[in-house]
């Protein structure tokens, strides 16, 4: 028995991009469409979906303020598309409880992995022991971690830093969120210990650390474990 299909929620005020939307996703989910911040709230209510893709300029209540309305009493999955490609709009729209952000235009392409990553996260994330991507392996059971087979030797720091972002392989996370969860709220600010950390990490598991594969930066917001290659 195939399972069925996801019930996904795009809200945006644009007809063509909903139409763009549809086009792309109708194959693969049954959907539901909003044009304003209240029609939005009331979908969830009603559909109950498994996933909301959301514009933050809708023209009643901004986008930002529909997700921490949304997180006051659901953890449905947010992903977050917008014009707004600003350090400051994601930060904020991550902050107040965003999963991911695309920033218009974009490719079908990244639309579908960011879906299918906010979609497994929904079911439970990466609820495996043991993490591969690529080259990549990372055995929770056992804090082991190789790269192409062989062992890599991580500080107990370098090691929960990974793990964090394994949690939550394939979204992005903000510097405050991963200072927050490796090093406790009262860091949550000092982005510097955030920074050497993920370049000593680099060294021990990209294959070139100057150009990263699998610990990607996301400029002026945080960083992203891939969860699956291109």
């Amino acid at each position: 028995m195939t399972d069925p299909a996801p019930r996904i929620l795009v809200v945006d005020d644009e007809p063509a991009i909903r139409r763009f939307l549809r086009a792309s996703l109708a194959s693969h989910a049954t959907l539901f469409e909003a044009a304003t911040g209240r029609e939005a709230l009331s979908a969830v209510m009603a559909h109950r979906p498994d996933l909301v893709i959301l514009d933050l300029g809708l023209p009643d209540i901004d986008g930002v303020e529909v997700t921490r309305l949304l997180r006051e009493w659901t953890r449905i999955p947010i992903v977050i598309l917008s014009v707004r490609g600003s350090e400051h709009d994601k930060i904020a729209a991550l902050d107040a409880g965003a999963d991911d952000y695309l920033t218009k235009p974009f490719g079908v392409g990244e639309l579908m992995a960011r879906v299918r990553v906010a979609l497994r996260h929904a079911q439970g994330g990466v609820s495996e022991p043991v993490f591969t991507v690529g080259g990549l392996v990372v055995d929770r059971t056992r804090r082991r971690v190789t790269l192409d087979a062989r062992e890599v030797q991580l500080t107990p720091t370098e090691y929960d830093l990974l793990k964090a972002m394994v949690n939550q392989a394939g979204r992005v996370l903000t510097h405050r969120q991963l200072l927050r969860e490796v090093w406790g709220v009262e860091y949550e600010l000092d982005t510097h210990t955030l920074r050497v950390n993920i370049s000593n990490l680099r060294r021990k598991i990209e294959p070139d650390p100057a150009r990263p594969r699998y610990l990607v930066t996301e400029p002026g917001v945080g960083y992203r474990l891939r969860s699956e290659l291109s």
